[in-house]
């Protein structure tokens, strides 16, 4: 009998040809592909878990700051601060120097205000005056009010550092020491503060020429003139400047001094000097005298006048010289004046003055660096209008002089 009849259970019957066994190697491939795949199932997790998270505290994040209110204060605020806004500062700049000085709360609400302010958008450089603890809006309009703008200091061009004394009217012209006084004065809460031109004086007699950031090319004259003030004469250049109100005198100088230097350099002072075979310093000895002597529309002349002068070699001879170191100026000075041997009197010594007469412009300045060509020695200004006649000629010179005199331009008692 067949073996299921003695119930004995039935053996499967393979199907198809017989399977052959896997070898040891086949075996191993096999194990590594398995890992593989469970491996790059349990990464996908992985991903997607964090993905998970990162949306779930992005959302969170989201509604947090949803349900966050804007600070901003309100009020009348607090005690007034000093704030200084930087060169090259943006409105965010800005915003953060007022949040980190306590003027505002957040820098959200005065940057949404500033936007759509234009004299935020034009706010310069320099020291600001603010209370403290005001709304944006506030301390936009507080901001942009020029009445708050502190130590803006203006030189114009021509100006010594020693007030000026015209000897027929009496008139007294600030000098640059007087200016930047009268610039670092500041009324901050109850208390005012205010440098006094003594005090720069002293400082500019007493500092070392290092410490008052004079430049390199000008530490070897400056040096010669000892402990005299008038050794930085000339090294604050013309033009509009920031003063820190709360600075002591040496910082103000040394800071005034370093950035016309930059000006300075900037302008192409060393390069061009060396090309003309003049130093730097002799260069803007001459762009004082071109200030101090003549007319924008005349300067480029009157530095070839200088120029050629030089060259002959002729006495300079010029009245501005002669002014520079008297309590009272005469627009025609005096014999004994033009006798007086000092160390700017081109009228008793040859060549440069020791030192720049006063701050020049840059105008003067590229007027110094660019003479008009010409053969011009003399010149003389003939009229009330300004009208300055040049010549080689010193025959002519005299005809021009008489000119002058007869217009009541000179005087001929002097």
């Amino acid at each position: 009998m067949p073996d299921d009849k003695r119930g004995r259970k039935a053996e499967p019957t393979a199907v198809g040809p017989a399977r052959r066994r896997m070898s040891r190697t086949e075996r191993a491939r096999a194990d590594r592909l398995r890992r593989r795949r469970r491996r790059a199932v349990l990464g996908l997790g992985g991903v997607l878990v964090t993905m998970a998270v990162i949306a779930a505290v992005f959302v969170g994040s989201k509604l947090w700051h949803s349900s966050t209110p804007v600070v901003d204060f309100t009020g009348e605020g607090g005690p007034q601060v000093l704030i200084e806004v930087h060169e090259g500062d943006w409105t965010s700049a800005v915003a953060d120097t007022l949040r980190n000085a306590g003027v505002i709360a957040e820098v959200g609400p005065f940057l949404t205000i500033a936007q759509s302010s234009a004299a935020v958008q034009a706010i310069q450089p320099g020291f600001y005056r603010l209370r403290t603890e005001i709304p944006a809006a506030t301390a936009v309009q507080e901001l942009t009010d020029p009445a708050n703008r502190v130590g803006k200091l203006v030189i114009p061009e021509g100006r010594q550092l020693d007030d000026t004394v015209e000897a027929r009217t009496g008139r007294v012209t600030p000098g640059v020491f007087t200016l930047i006084a009268e610039a670092s004065c500041l009324d901050l809460e109850d208390e005012h503060h205010c440098l006094k031109a003594a005090d720069l004086r002293r400082a500019s007699e007493t500092e070392s020429l290092q410490a008052l950031s004079v430049p390199d090319w000008a530490i070897g004259p400056a040096t010669k003139m000892g402990h005299d003030h008038r050794r930085i004469e000339g090294l604050i250049m013309a033009g509009t400047w920031n003063v820190d109100p709360t600075a002591p005198a040496p910082t103000v100088l040394a800071k005034l001094i370093a950035q016309s230097g930059a000006e300075l350099a900037k302008s192409g002072l060393t390069q061009t000097a060396a090309q003309l075979g003049m130093t730097p310093y002799d260069l803007l000895v001459v762009a004082s005298l071109v200030q101090r002597e003549s007319l924008p529309q005349d300067f480029a002349k009157v530095a070839r006048v200088i120029d050629n002068r030089l060259r002959e070699p002729q006495r300079l001879e010029f009245d501005s010289t002669v002014n520079y170191p008297l309590d009272r100026q005469e627009v025609a000075t005096t014999d004994a004046d033009r006798a007086k041997v000092t160390p700017w009197n081109t009228y008793a010594s040859e060549g440069l003055p020791a030192t720049p007469i006063c701050s020049p412009g840059m105008e003067a300045l590229q007027a110094a660096e660019h003479p008009e060509p010409g053969d011009w020695l003399y010149f003389v200004t003939i009229d009330k209008d300004g009208t300055t006649l040049f010549t080689h000629s010193y025959q002519q010179h005299l005809n021009n002089i008489e000119l002058a005199l007869g217009n009541g331009v000179l005087d001929s008692s002097r």
